[in-house]
């Protein structure tokens, strides 16, 4: 088999380049020799630096969901300037960190800013991780949630017509097996879904994880760790709430936005997964961030282009309840 092409690094993002040599001077230690507890708290200490300044939003409170096992904490954001009480777009949202890492507050600034773009109300999810809870436990929580903020959306002072799931890389892959789950139970009617660099396919066969397994920030290796944290043994990888991308039927799902990024080893899935969604007459919106590499979203403060995605994201959803009540 003939080796694939090497990425064309004259395309990578320069402030995207200048992060990537950033980590490298100062030495990051590679996640396979880090215990889960450790690389959460890599995780959470390196968001801050990295993040925009949080916006202000009409309103933020804490929840706690009703949950398989115990309650799912969770925080609601409410769209500045928002007048009080009226019902707004509600949005699931499920943080990225390899179903390992992540909470509430490292995906804090990014959720300010989905509600304020979206003028929406947002429920992010503080769901199970692995290792100590392994798959399925997040998919549990992430269908729980939808459910949840579904039958709450007049106390939550969201318009249940245009409810709307989704989430970046782990978050990703919750985003999407929730709206599978949710149209296979018959419900809640979701409008849309906004899927960032979602994990689609655990197998992690697809050319990206070759072409760039190493030098752009989350790594072949990175994504095994992940992998092996999560799931319970190797056959869960065909599991399409672990790979919904080898989901039987994707048809008569929400409307779809997918975000991914050229240097990601989960590009070549994320694009997978629209055409997919297309191929079973799936309304897509699909936009690759040539330049970017994984986990961009949440680093505002370094790579403008995050900021640029946040209110792409909020203008999606804007347009597409536009366009439903023309």
């Amino acid at each position: 088999m003939s080796a694939l092409p090497a990425p064309d690094s004259a395309k990578l993002d320069p402030q995207a380049r200048a992060l990537l040599d950033r980590l490298q001077r100062a030495g990051v230690q590679p996640l396979r020799g880090l215990s889960a507890p450790d690389a959460r708290r890599m995780y959470r200490e390196s968001r801050a630096p990295l993040a925009a300044s949080a916006p202000e939003v009409a309103e933020t409170r804490e929840l706690r969901i009703p949950g398989p096992a115990d309650a799912i904490p969770a925080r609601y954001y409410r769209a500045f300037g928002a007048e009080a009480g009226a019902p707004l777009p509600g949005f699931v949202y499920f943080h990225g960190g390899g179903w390992v890492c992540g909470d509430l507050d490292t995906h804090d600034v990014v959720c300010r800013g989905i509600a304020n773009h979206a003028r929406c109300a947002l429920v992010a999810v503080d769901y199970r991780l692995a290792p100590e809870h392994k798959f399925p436990a997040a998919v549990e929580d992430a269908v729980a949630a939808v459910q949840w903020v579904a039958k709450n959306a007049a106390s939550l002072a969201i318009d249940p017509e245009r409810l709307v799931v989704g989430g970046e890389s782990a978050g990703g892959n919750l985003a999407a097996v929730a709206a599978i789950a949710a149209r296979d139970a018959g419900g809640p009617a979701l409008a849309m879904q906004v899927l960032v660099y979602p994990a689609t396919d655990l197998g992690l066969v697809t050319g990206s994880h070759e072409r760039l397994a190493e030098g752009y920030l989350l790594t072949r290796d990175s994504m095994l760790w992940y992998r092996g944290h999560y799931l319970r043994d190797e056959r869960d990888v065909a599991d399409w709430r672990a790979s919904p991308l080898r989901a039987p039927d994707l048809s008569r799902l929400p409307h779809a936005y997918v975000i991914t990024a050229g240097f990601d080893p989960l590009l070549d899935e994320g694009k997978a997964y629209a055409e997919r969604l297309i191929d079973a007459g799936v309304r897509v919106t699909y936009e690759c961030f040539e330049g970017q590499i994984h986990a961009f979203l949440p680093m505002g403060g370094v790579i403008a282009a995050a900021n640029h995605a946040i209110y792409r994201i909020g203008q999606a959803m804007r347009s597409h309840f536009t366009r439903r009540t023309m």
